[in-house]
């Protein structure tokens, strides 16, 4: 496994893999790697001859008082992570190589980026669409793969992908999940113990709504509402929002119908968590 931390060096070597007609799968991330992460190294090591994982805590998705300068890292452990999972390369540039001096280009999508975290973090997607535009021209990919954790991430992305005409795959993977369901985060590292045991009634919420759903309830305030109450019951739990939208436009929908998005956003302390369900209605 080969670690590269130049921009031109990764672009070379992209060209080469292309050249020879392999086929090359990228997993962007920001590090400190969970099996969330590594569960999406291993389903694109089905699909490609060439894997290459990204490693770049990205400063334009972080707002002013985030957790830019906090967010965990360890890029010794990631890589060997990596490299027991099936990875061929882990790209490591830094803020300088991606964003050198002078740089004024960035990419924005409008409507989507405005809605559910993008309503509470409004510079959060320009940072990503740009990090992620740059990543593919660098990397050049046949595919690349996305946890449904973010799910309007991957959203955006493949909104992204198809307005500018990139031609490359978008592979969704299942979010992975503690034994009591709480999805994998990075930013679980920052849960206290009470904090860590009142953030499982995140997926318990999504469970319910679900349930509801199967029991016929077709109202969406009144799924917004049981949730509320579940998750307002945890004394560290601040709701930043729930919502049941629909998963192209993310349109908040009144009555349930067709593909639905059901998403919410929680601060516990330090962290603020999200979690979603599709369902389909």
């Amino acid at each position: 496994m080969r670690i590269i931390k130049q921009v031109q060096q990764m672009q070379k070597l992209a060209k080469q893999t292309r050249t020879k007609g392999l086929k090359i799968g990228l997993i962007p991330t920001m590090g400190f790697l969970h099996e969330g992460h590594l569960s999406l190294i291993r389903l694109a090591r089905k699909e490609a001859d060439f894997i290459v994982v990204s490693i770049f805590v990205n400063p334009t998705q972080f707002g002013p008082g985030e957790d830019y300068q906090a967010y965990p890292r360890d890029l010794q452990r990631d890589c060997r992570l990596i490299g027991q999972n099936g990875g061929d390369v882990v790209f490591v540039p830094s803020s300088e190589e991606i964003y050198p001096e002078g740089y004024c280009t960035f990419v924005e999508l409008e409507g989507i980026t405005r809605k559910l975290c993008g309503a509470f973090r409004p510079t959060h997607f320009r940072g990503v669409a740009t990090v992620v535009t740059k990543l593919f021209y660098i990397v050049k990919p046949h595919f690349a793969v996305f946890g449904q954790k973010d799910a309007q991430q991957a959203i955006v992305i493949k909104r992204l992908v198809k307005d500018l005409n990139f031609g490359i795959k978008i592979i969704v993977a299942p979010t992975v999940r503690e034994s009591d369901g709480l999805a994998m985060s990075s930013r679980n590292l920052y849960l206290s113990e009470q904090e860590r045991e009142d953030a499982s009634v995140l997926y318990k919420s999504l469970q319910g709504a679900k349930s509801m759903v199967e029991a016929g309830e077709r109202s969406a305030s009144r799924i917004i509402v049981t949730m509320e109450k579940m998750i307002s019951e945890k004394p560290t739990a601040q709701i930043d929002y729930i919502a049941a939208v629909d998963d192209q436009q993310l349109e908040p929908l009144e009555q349930l119908s067709g593909e639905v998005l059901i998403a919410v956003a929680v601060r516990f302390g330090r962290a603020r968590l999200i979690d979603n369900i599709i369902l389909s209605v």
